[in-house]
């Protein structure tokens, strides 16, 4: 039933021009392809050296085609995934001035079913798409993911969040006009369907790098709430750019949004591995320190998750639990701390050794009471002093 669903979504979600906008034809060199822009007045070759025109084969039996844009003042590589109504013939234009402006070398592809490449446009095989332009960059141009930003436009961001969770050391990533999942586009769902295509929303908590969203703040198409709510949940978050009155289809005519974009390629530039991975040590120790649990008094320190004392009793048939609230009936066994608050102020100088126990075959520590302590912030039903002289 949910693979129905999902067929019958898909067809609501691929719109390709038909026809294409452009046509591939073999050049008079052997094997060489050149790119054919199919307009109303008449059809054009386009010659520019710095354009390769490729044909690449997917796993899924499928031949996309792949244009690379060459920049030789280029550091980084842009894999650009475009929306569900366009092609490579109309982006042609965009793929330039990106190219230009962001000193970048530019890959972008038609999915299965788009322009002129083979198959039927579906997640999956956007999914097998995209992974097969990576894997081209790395064979033919030895791109690295470490040099590599991932560009997903409405629908393309599905295929760049895809790869993106599985690239734990890429520069970067651009959503625009992005989307949660393909259900919430029409509806406002808080669960997640089996059916549901491009699940966004649980694959951005799994891109490892600096993420930017770009949404236009009057899109009628994906509501900027979508764009808002995957920048929260990114794990980096860039600072994103929200355009005032932008559409779902026209943020390119902005001036914020060209400026705002190189500030972001060049800020990837200069991130070295060296950064990088002083970020990461900063996230896991932050983890860390939430994680731990200690409580202190007077220079003493019982970390309950990292100590486990063993257990002097044979059984632990009386042990209780360890309680939370406590009443103020509270007696510890220590015979020398008349006073309630006895952990650390005990009269007895000599009285200083403690013992604290807990079963490891039951979890279960070992009271005095039912009770604990928590006015002087030791847990009193797990430790009792003894004196030295015992």
């Amino acid at each position: 039933m949910g693979c129905m669903f999902s067929q019958l979504a898909s067809k609501f979600a691929f719109f390709p021009p038909s026809p294409a906008t452009y046509q591939i034809r073999k050049g008079e060199g052997e094997g060489e392809r050149r790119l054919t822009v199919v307009s109303a007045a008449a059809g054009t070759a386009v010659e520019d050296s710095l354009l390769d025109v490729l044909m690449i084969d997917t796993k899924r039996g499928n031949k996309i085609v792949g244009f690379y844009l060459k920049n030789p003042c280029a550091r980084l590589t842009l894999l650009y995934s475009h929306g569900n109504a366009a092609d490579l013939g109309q982006l042609y234009d965009l793929f330039l001035q990106l190219k230009v402006n962001l000193r970048v070398n530019l890959m972008g592809y038609d999915y299965s079913g788009y322009g002129a490449s083979t198959g039927k446009p579906s997640e999956s095989n956007t999914y097998a798409d995209i992974e097969a332009v990576y894997e081209c960059l790395e064979t033919e141009y030895g791109v690295s993911q470490e040099d590599l930003i991932l560009y997903g436009q409405s629908v393309g961001s599905g295929p760049t969040l895809h790869l993106a969770s599985k690239l734990p050391r890429l520069r970067g990533v651009v959503l625009h006009s992005a989307i949660l999942s393909g259900l919430r586009v029409l509806c406002h769902v808080k669960f997640t369907f089996c059916f549901d295509i491009y699940k966004n929303i649980n694959k951005i908590k799994k891109v490892k790098c600096p993420v930017l969203v770009i949404h236009g703040t009057e899109d009628d198409v994906v509501n900027w709430l979508h764009g808002n709510g995957l920048w929260k949940m990114s794990r980096e978050p860039y600072d994103p750019l929200w355009i005032k009155g932008g559409g779902h289809c026209n943020l390119e005519l902005y001036p914020d949004y060209i400026r705002h974009l190189c500030k972001f390629i060049h800020e990837m530039e200069n991130i070295t591995t060296k950064i990088r991975l002083k970020r990461i040590r900063q996230t896991l120790d932050l983890q860390k320190r939430s994680c731990c649990c200690s409580v202190s008094c007077h220079g003493w320190c019982c970390k309950v998750k990292c100590w486990q004392p063993k257990c002097s009793r044979p059984s632990c048939a009386s042990c209780c639990s360890v309680r939370l609230k406590c009443p103020a009936s509270c007696k510890p066994r220590c015979p020398k701390c008349p006073t309630l608050r006895c952990c650390f102020s005990c009269p007895s100088t000599n009285c200083f050794s403690w013992k604290c126990c807990c079963c490891t075959s039951c979890l279960q520590w070992r009271c005095s009471s039912d009770c604990c302590c928590s006015s002087c912030f030791q847990w009193s039903c797990c430790c009792e002093r003894r004196s030295s002289n015992e």
